[in-house]
């Protein structure tokens, strides 16, 4: 595959099929009223290992030959592709090593070591886990397989897209707006090309926490930019510090532009959408409603879908966030 087409993304859905979950696509009164819009929650969450990664897993690894399979695969991963892989490599009888930093949170490592994937850790300060993927892949003769970096990663995620514009449909909508969060921008890639496919006028934005604002920076630049030193961050999934080749050449075409969020604004909307909508949401997976909750764009009478797009939060972090924000609005 040498480019993404909603060809990719629709047959990526039938291998998807009864496979995956079709998460549900929600709405909230009290969330709809208090931003004058009509808004829908794709609840990744709700997948598989608790985001949207099985997705992008499994279209890839199910693609492999029986020589590949026997090979084996290699990812790096700071927990959510991880898991992903972890998972659909148990599925298909696929012998899996995953490479995570050694701050990674126990949660998400625990994930990865009980779906039986072998972990090698890293010191993400001094080490490269590149690097390191690479030569466990290359002396093993295994695949590799990217957390974006790849058309078949990026048509699984695709299908939320997919399945966004179908169950929009259903209930006879036309969608305005679409915000994603952006890592390294493989479920914005997909999404977008899914969306733009099928109803070229919706907006579309990529959500990124500050200090990890390499997107945004890119369009700005007209090219790709790298985070020097990001800051820390709760948003362990969303510390990519330059977009990918692959994901850039499309996210610059499909999405129409990049939003920001804070540490605090994020940490709100963890509680807000525990308090308020009764949904368990990580950092990461929650930027997309902090965007809205912080009205960064305009949504007033507007049909607008967020990606939440992972579950998989500590207790630490949860506890922070809610002691932080133990009344938002």
């Amino acid at each position: 595959m040498m480019s993404l087409t909603i060809d990719h993304i629709k047959k990526a859905g039938e291998r998807l099929k009864g496979v995956a979950i079709k998460t549900p696509l929600a709405t909230n009164h009290y969330l709809n009223e208090l931003l004058s819009a009509r808004v829908y929650l794709k609840l990744e969450s709700m997948q598989h290992i608790g985001a949207f990664k099985f997705r992008g897993a499994y279209n890839r690894l199910c693609q492999l030959d029986s020589e590949e399979r026997k090979r084996g695969v290699v990812a790096f991963s700071s927990g959510n592709h991880a898991q992903g892989i972890a998972l659909a490599a148990r599925m298909l009888n696929i012998d899996a090593t995953i490479v995570m930093p050694s701050d990674a949170p126990k949660l998400k490592l625990e994930g990865t070591l009980r779906l039986g994937a072998k972990v090698i850790e890293y010191d993400r300060a001094t080490e490269s886990r590149e690097g390191i993927a690479s030569q466990l892949a290359e002396s093993a003769g295994s695949t590799l397989v990217p957390a974006f970096e790849d058309y078949s990663i990026m048509a699984g995620q695709g299908t939320i897209g997919l399945e966004i514009f179908e169950q929009i449909n259903t209930s006879q909508e036309k969608l305005d707006v679409l915000l994603a969060p952006c890592g390294g921008g493989g479920l914005l890639a997909g999404a977008s090309t899914a969306v733009k496919s099928l109803t070229p006028k919706t907006q579309i934005f990529g959500v990124e926490q500050e200090g990890y604002d390499d997107h945004l920076l890119s369009k700005r630049a007209g090219s790709r930019v790298k985070i020097v030193e990001g800051k820390p961050t709760m948003c362990d999934a969303l510390m990519a510090t330059m977009p990918g080749k692959m994901t850039w050449s499309i996210n610059s075409k499909t999405v129409d532009d990049f939003l920001t969020v804070s540490e605090d604004e994020i940490a709100h909307a963890v509680s807000f959408a525990f308090l308020r909508l009764k949904l368990v949401v990580e950092p990461g997976g929650v930027v997309a409603l902090a965007a809205l909750l912080e009205k960064k764009i305009d949504v007033v009478g507007k049909t607008v879908a967020i990606v939440v797009s992972g579950g998989n939060i500590d207790n630490k972090t949860f506890k922070y966030c809610l002691e932080k924000f133990p009344n938002p609005s």
